[in-house]
């Protein structure tokens, strides 16, 4: 396996420049998720790895060594797309067995058997092997795909949206069983998307790309609670955290419409009055009376009677919109019981868990 390094990495296309400074670190054996908007950057990273781009400037290095001047071929990634790239009119077991055959560098076909044997096992498509391609559904082809990869036995394995085709049931199957993949094999993986929530489930480690830049890099744990401004506080979440522009004064966090929370007491030394700051609040900590979980002190919980918007029932748990401030915060609600857009509820904002942002910045001045 490989442990790959990218440092000050900018990559121009005439006069869009597509990443800025960028700096990464994964080490050996580690599932990375690079996680932004179309557009953010990923692709271009992904291929840089990969050899099918050079930066304009800044160093790619694979366990340890500059690969500039390294072919594609030469730096034994394996790329995973979201199209199949897979041969239409060969079997299952041909499309396995082709990365196998090169004419420089073939393989006994004793170990290509075995290799082949071991790919379909592991991704549970043995029952496969002989049906032409064109047959398969979405989601077999893209075991396929995978498989393609692993009878390789890569140094690393470079994915770039392959879940994103596919629909949401069996989205969530495969997350699943790439996460238990990479177990097993030790690998080291760098996944690319745009969903929060393969980010979330997947990854051991997940950066935040914006426009170019790494924003933040952290396990989820720590992103999704310390989001380091309000570009990772809005984008990572599902529902996103509620975000508000408001202004300290006098031990409160006032909002244009004239609504107020009491300054949660950790921001009081960071803070001064007159200061224009970004309050937040993740949909979980916001919640009708004795329908949610606070993790703070009973002090930390503010009431405030608010009027409901718009409900989302799924099951469980209820989205409720309620208007704050002459806008709509979302809530969600466990244990739900019937409401309707119009009706009042007694909300329940869990400050122990507040988030506040420089309004000039965008920081956050929890940390």
């Amino acid at each position: 396996m490989a442990h790959i390094e990218l440092k000050n990495i900018t990559k121009k296309f005439g006069g869009h420049t597509a990443l800025t400074g960028l700096n990464l670190n994964i080490p050996d054996g580690e599932f990375f998720v690079l996680l932004g908007e179309t557009g953010a950057g990923k692709t271009t990273t992904l291929r840089m790895i990969a050899g099918l781009e050079k930066p304009t400037e800044g160093q790619v290095f694979i366990d340890g060594v500059d690969v500039a001047d390294w072919s594609a071929a030469e730096r034994d990634v394996a790329l995973v797309l979201q199209q199949y790239s897979l041969y239409p009119r060969y079997t299952v077991r041909q499309n396995l067995e082709f990365p196998l055959r090169p004419k420089i560098r073939r393989l006994p076909d004793a170990e290509i058997k075995d290799r082949v044997a071991r790919a379909a096992r592991t991704l549970r498509i043995e029952h496969l092997l002989d049906r032409k391609t064109d047959r398969l559904s979405g989601g077999e082809m893209q075991r396929v795909s995978i498989g393609r990869a692993i009878v390789r036995k890569p140094r690393v394995f470079l994915m770039d949206e392959p879940l994103s085709a596919l629909d949401a049931k069996l989205r969530e199957a495969l997350r699943t069983e790439l996460k238990n993949l990479q177990m097993q094999l030790g690998a080291t993986f760098l996944f690319v998307t745009h969903d929060q929530i393969e980010a979330m489930s997947m990854g051991d480690k997940v950066g935040v790309l914006n426009h170019g830049r790494i924003v933040q890099t952290g396990t989820p744990q720590e992103i999704y609670n310390n989001p380091r401004d309000t570009y990772v506080a809005s984008f990572v979440g599902s529902p996103p955290m509620n975000l508000q522009e408001a202004t300290v004064d006098d031990g409160k966090i006032v909002f244009s419409g004239g609504q107020s929370l009491p300054l949660p007491g950790r921001f009081k030394a960071k803070v001064n009055a007159g200061d224009k700051v970004v309050f937040g609040l993740r949909p979980d900590d916001l919640y009708p009376v004795g329908h949610g979980l606070h993790s703070g002190d009973a002090a930390d919980v503010h009431e405030i009677e608010l009027p409901v918007t718009v409900t989302e029932p799924l099951g469980n748990e209820t989205l409720v919109f309620a208007e704050f401030d002459r806008r709509d915060w979302v809530s969600r609600m466990l244990n739900p019981r019937p409401l309707r857009a119009g009706d009042r509820v007694a909300m329940s904002f869990d400050l122990s868990q507040a988030h506040l942002f420089s309004a000039e910045t965008g920081k956050s001045l929890r940390a």
